[in-house]
């Protein structure tokens, strides 16, 4: 049986990054559920496959372990043994219509793609931490009011979407989901979004009272509501990679990716042309600066240390960063990354080349009191040209008149 407790500072030194496995992966369907379909070209954009449409052959769909591409004729076929859904990888010169995802429980999904014209530069937004609720919403809507004058191509939020789901019961839970829901929905571009830490409903149980049986707990709240917590999408000739880098063991999240995760990851890259350049964009860091900054916590609802199996772990970044990005890492742009409320810009020089990792700033405001060397709260705005990604564009919010 798993224990987990803190970790005094006096045994950091002693860190090593051993395997570990958390119990998002116990999520997974029991059984398989065969699930067939086609990717067709929407000439219309209604969403129905009409006649005359074409199916289109090579493009991924993915249950969150396997990558199948579709035949011939736009058809395909997969024993989904994921997390319940099924979705398509948005391929280069297209977009999807609707929805890119669909559960699996219907067992015949079909996905509908409208062309678009050739892109070779293009501009979208990294956003992070926008804690919905009703006190935040203003903050919600200024940053689409700066969208809607920049419009980019589309908006990344890497993750704490609500308010907080880990400590709360349902029904406070349901009404942070409903409301980033409409919020998001009223956005003039699409949003694409992976889930942080707060997402993971009722997992500190002492708090929230939610039993493990819970048929929404852990991920499955957030997969109800806003799909795939793991995905993918070229845009631009740029392969954008939405991981879950936010892993629980018992009572407590920490920053991993799982080894079925791991397996997607691979599979979906190899369906990827070679050459294509990638992005990355999750929560919890692969590497930042904002943990030594704050300082080291041993107690409060989120100390910095977790012990797994006996073994001591940093909590809030991912300590198996290497497994996800060393073998994709020839061909990494940038990873970008939410969590420590503060945009952070790191750049190494390694043998292999320069890897860098971006950290956005909080949508929600810094919390009263804090220093005049806090957080700032803002958007990111990046230009793509030719497959590049720049450092970006840093915007601030600024305070929110109340009443808005």
């Amino acid at each position: 049986m798993k224990r987990h407790r803190t970790w005094p500072v006096t045994a950091f030194a002693s860190l090593l990054a051993m395997p570990v496995a958390g119990h998002a992966t116990a999520e997974r369907v029991t059984e398989a559920v065969t699930v067939s379909g086609v990717v067709f070209q929407d000439d219309n954009r209604n969403g129905v496959r009409d006649p005359g449409e074409s199916g289109m052959p090579g493009v991924a769909v993915s249950d969150q372990v396997q990558v199948v591409n579709t035949d011939a004729s736009g058809r395909f076929t997969i024993a989904a043994r994921g997390y319940g859904v099924v979705f398509v990888s948005q391929p280069e010169g297209y977009l999807v219509n609707g929805p890119f995802w669909r559960s699996a429980a219907s067992g015949a999904v079909d996905f509908g793609l409208t062309p678009i014209s050739d892109v070779s530069s293009f501009t979208f937004v990294h956003a992070s931490d926008t804690h919905l609720d009703e006190a935040s919403a203003p903050r919600v809507r200024r940053m689409r009011e700066i969208v809607d004058s920049l419009q980019p191509a589309f908006v990344l939020i890497t993750g704490d979407l609500v308010r907080d789901a880990l400590r709360v019961p349902e029904s406070t839970a349901r009404s942070y989901y409903e409301l980033v829901e409409h919020e998001l929905s009223q956005f003039t571009v699409p949003v694409f979004t992976v889930p942080g830490n707060h997402e993971k409903f009722g997992i500190e149980r002492e708090r929230s009272g939610v039993p493990k049986s819970h048929p929404l707990y852990g991920n499955h709240m957030y997969r109800s509501y806003r799909g795939p917590n793991y995905y993918s999408f070229t845009y631009g000739g740029v392969h954008f990679l939405g991981l879950d880098t936010v892993d629980y063991d018992d009572m407590r999240y920490h920053g991993h990716v799982d080894s079925l995760q791991l397996g997607w990851l691979t599979a979906d890259v190899a369906a990827t042309p070679a050459g294509t350049p990638l992005v990355t964009f999750n929560h919890l860091p692969f590497i930042g600066g904002g943990e030594s900054r704050s300082g080291l916590s041993e107690g409060g609802n989120a100390p910095s240390v977790i012990e797994i199996d006996g073994r001591a772990y940093f909590r809030h970044s991912v300590y198996n960063q290497a497994d996800v990005l060393a073998p994709i890492q020839d061909r990494l742009q940038v990873s970008l990354q939410g969590h420590i409320h503060m945009r952070e810009v790191l750049e190494y020089q390694t043998q292999k080349g320069v890897q860098r990792l971006i950290t956005a700033a909080a949508v929600v405001g810094p919390r009263p009191g804090r220093n005049d060397y806090g957080p700032l709260s803002g958007i990111t705005l990046h230009r793509v040209t030719d497959g590049h990604v720049g450092k970006g564009t840093f915007l601030p919010l600024g305070p929110i008149p109340s009443g808005r």
